[in-house]
């Protein structure tokens, strides 16, 4: 099944683990089921578990929604 995310979609993502508000990525990778999400913007209390996770997440491809394009 072909995944209707691509390399660098930007998305909104579902708070999971130690994140406490949903956020806003970039999609690095993707593999079967997750995608490598870039965190670049975060509510401001989860500073310290984004830079813990280096700016980056795993996350499950149905926690995921495709940002609308401007324009």
């Amino acid at each position: 099944m072909e995944s209707v995310f691509k390399i660098g979609d930007q998305v909104n993502c579902k708070k999971f683990g130690s994140l406490q508000k949903d956020f806003i990525g970039t999609i690095e990778k993707i593999y079967d089921n997750s995608a490598m999400v870039s965190i670049d913007k975060f509510d401001e209390s989860d500073a310290v578990a984004v830079a813990d996770f280096h700016n980056r997440a795993i996350v499950r491809l149905d926690s995921i929604k495709k940002r609308a394009v401007k324009g």
